[in-house]
């Protein structure tokens, strides 16, 4: 294969260079960073302002609420605009919210700053994906999009723990400047990086053969994610505590890492065998076995090891999901790739925002297991619902 510029590159086999994606993974993993960073942070948040821990959740509640209403919006500009330009905006906007973040005087002016981090961060993950999807060859396209993700998963065990230690020794601005320059430093090369030539192969791969799918179909298909989200987020938010409360906290650490690698696996083998058959089926498959093997660590939860081996299972069959799912969106709406992924991930912080809510009452009042028999139902009408969209391929 060769660059735009004519010289040899490393071809992933997908229809891009090593560098492309290893560019969009380096994006998504510390945009995620950031997301997945302030909860851990959220003790030296709270003694900073002087505000209790509860009062700092709002920093999350108003990162995430500003994702899923600036998502949609988003992706629809994103569709209408050079995506390049798009993106490169939002990394610089990104980063200078997280400096507000880092130099906020008060806590209202910190509030403020991670509304605007949430909304920027709307516009970098779909458009990121939509920029790799449609330069990848189509029967490699999930793939992709699962070592993109990747970076995301990453952020999960890697990215929020290197902030907590960040924050414990150094101070927890430290965190933000970091991510700041990281993100403002990437807009550079996605500048130049995406400036692929008419024609160029690759570069128009996806397949057009619905110009105007039903919308009902469009609803169905982010439901699902939003379905998805709530049973396994309902997991991962409440293990750590869960585990605390047990007199297990000792084993919290390993457990994250042992779920971290199986969601990155998991992501990895869902865009393998969504590219070699058919999206659809295997998130069916997915929200199936998510649903049963939910189910199978509220049954291990009391023994640390039979845990181990339940979470070893549930993550890869859990995110094998969010590939699949993406492959299935970008080729039954290729016209509007973008816009679906921004809705499919404002479907995505939903459920996750829904299983943060509704979870501490239920943990509360009937302990952990009996969340994630709950979380195990809402897979079942997930995978039915699924059974609705329309294959492709």
């Amino acid at each position: 294969m060769h660059s735009s510029c004519g010289e040899p590159a490393d071809d992933t086999g997908a229809g891009l260079s090593v560098w492309p994606v290893a560019l969009a993974w380096l994006t998504q993993f510390l945009v995620g960073t950031d997301l997945f960073v302030v909860a851990p942070l959220m003790p030296h948040i709270a003694a900073s302002f002087g505000v209790s821990a509860a009062g700092t959740g709002l920093l999350v509640t108003a990162f995430s609420i500003a994702y899923v209403v600036a998502s949609p919006v988003a992706g629809w500009i994103c569709d209408r605009r050079d995506r390049a330009t798009v993106l490169v905006a939002a990394l610089v906007l990104f980063s200078a919210a997280n400096i507000g973040t880092a130099l906020a005087p008060g806590f209202g002016v910190l509030l403020v700053a991670r509304v605007v981090a949430g909304l920027a961060a709307a516009a970098t993950g779909p458009t990121v994906y939509a920029l790799v999807s449609t330069r990848a060859r189509p029967q490699a396209r999930a793939q992709v999009l699962a070592v993109v993700g990747s970076g995301l998963l990453t952020a999960l065990w890697v990215g929020a723990p290197a902030g907590s230690l960040l924050g414990r020794y150094v101070g927890w601005q430290a965190a933000f400047v970091i991510l700041a320059a990281g993100t403002f430093l990437l807009a550079f090369p996605h500048a130049l990086v995406w400036r692929t030539p008419p024609g160029t192969p690759g570069a128009s791969a996806v397949p057009r053969r619905d110009r105007r799918p039903d919308t009902a179909v469009a609803v169905s298909a982010v439901a699902v994610t939003a379905l998805w989200s709530f049973s396994v987020y309902s997991l991962y938010t409440f293990l750590a505590l869960a585990l605390h409360s047990d007199d297990r906290a000792t084993a919290v650490t390993w457990l994250l890492v042992v779920y971290g690698i199986g969601a990155v696996v998991g992501g990895q083998a869902g865009g393998r065998f969504a590219d070699r058959a058919n999206p659809v089926r295997i998130t069916r498959s997915a929200l199936a076995l998510t649903a049963v093997l939910e189910a199978a660590v509220a049954l291990a939860f009391p023994a640390t090891w039979a845990l181990a081996c339940a979470l070893a299972l549930f993550a890869p069959a859990a995110y094998a999901f969010f590939p699949a799912q993406q492959r299935h969106l970008i080729d039954t709406f290729p016209e509007r790739a973008t816009a679906m992924l921004s809705w499919n991930n404002s479907a995505l912080f939903v459920g996750l925002s829904l299983a943060g809510a509704v979870g501490g009452q239920i943990v509360h009042a009937l302990g952990y297991p009996v969340l994630l028999y709950i979380g195990a139902a809402v897979a079942l009408p997930a995978c039915l619902l699924a059974r609705g969209l329309r294959e492709s391929g």
